[in-house]
């Protein structure tokens, strides 16, 4: 709803006025950010007397790759990245951001975040971070309560390998490094093992743990041939699964028309992924404070709350009326398992890996 000063403001503006407005440009994800958010938040600039407002570019984000295009060719100003992309391939998307002022006055609401989310060593650059969370999700996996009895619900990652659920659950196909993570925690390894041996630079110890018929290689396989379907942007079901795998907004939609599926609540835990709010190292001034203005309105009350209800993210913020899984699961957000920023030598072999596996299927 307008307010009567933002009202006011705007009929003081001319057409001429509107027009020479400079534009806050906003890169984000498919859902993100709605007409009604960019009507809001332009009405409050408006009202707190900046000469700019917002758009959101019709490029939509993909992934790490296309995303630091777009920054490199300052497309856009304000980002919604996923917070292992801003040091993924030697950091070169953290060189185009800059450090967040967490004290400044247009930050109101930044008290309101989860500290847990808020210093993540991922995002951080010299003690400050490039990223105000915002919003995430598991990598989760769903059951069908009216197909599953609750005492045979799995409680271990191990037990997608069982011949009990042979073909009866999913997998995305596309961000292939969650299913890696979950073979390696079958393995009782640490889901990013092979980024931390990467780390190291440990490849007698990469070798020997992805040898061509080795453990971790063939426990891979085998979750791919288990597997029943796969998915690549959103799950897919049919009559023949009983888990999916999820990043969530879909499950709410099948339990609105009936369906029962109940997240699987693993004792390894679960792969986990923050989208945050970034500001390019171009901001600056005049700009860079209505940026602040604009970052502040997302991490509000209204719209975090919005991502619970409209999308079934996780959000960043805690003052909520409810913070959806988050209520049940306190713990879904546990810093040793956010998705790491892959090095181009983990990824390379994960996606060995993956070729490995698709040409013994075909």
């Amino acid at each position: 709803m307008v307010s009567k000063l933002a009202l006011f403001s705007i009929l003081l503006l001319l057409p001429w006025q509107l027009l020479a407005m400079e534009k806050l440009r906003i890169f984000t994800w498919a859902g993100y950010v709605t007409a009604e958010n960019i009507t809001q938040v332009n009405e409050i600039l408006i009202s707190k007397g900046y000469n700019y407002q917002v758009e959101v570019i019709t490029t939509k984000a993909e992934d790490a790759d296309q995303m630091f295009a777009v920054i490199r060719n300052k497309q856009c100003d304000i980002t919604f990245l996923t917070l292992f992309f801003i040091k993924m391939h030697g950091e070169q998307i953290s060189r185009l951001l800059q450090p967040i002022n967490i004290n400044s006055p247009r930050l109101s609401n930044y008290k309101n975040l989860d500290p847990k989310l808020t210093h993540i060593a991922m995002g951080m650059q010299q003690g400050k971070p490039l990223y105000i969370p915002w919003g995430g999700g598991v990598y989760g996996f769903f059951v069908d309560t009216n197909k599953v009895k609750q005492e045979d619900i799995p409680t271990s990652v191990k037990d997608l390998w069982a011949a009990k659920w042979r073909n009866k659950f999913s997998l995305n196909q596309g961000q292939f490094w969650y299913n890696v993570g979950l073979t390696l925690q079958a393995l009782d390894f640490h889901p990013f093992y092979l980024e931390q041996l990467a780390q190291k630079n440990d490849r007698s110890a990469l070798k020997e743990l992805l040898a061509k018929q080795g453990v971790v290689l063939n426990k891979f396989k085998q979750l791919y041939n288990n597997a029943g379907g796969f998915w690549q942007s959103s799950t897919k079901f049919n009559d023949n699964l009983e888990i999916v795998s999820s990043w969530g907004p879909e499950i709410k939609r099948q339990n609105e028309h009936g369906g029962k599926w109940q997240l699987i609540n693993f004792k390894e835990g679960h792969l986990a992924w923050l989208d945050t709010i970034n500001f390019v190292r171009e901001l600056k001034g005049d700009k860079l404070a209505a940026a602040e203005v604009v970052a502040n309105y997302f991490i509000d009350k209204k719209v975090q709350q919005r991502i619970v209800d409209e999308l079934s993210m996780l959000p960043a913020s805690v003052n909520l009326d409810s913070r959806g899984l988050l209520d049940h699961y306190p713990n879904l957000f546990n810093a040793d398992l956010f998705v790491p920023p892959y090095s181009q030598l983990s990824y390379s072999l994960m996606q060995q890996m993956v070729e490995q596996v698709t040409d013994d299927r075909e």
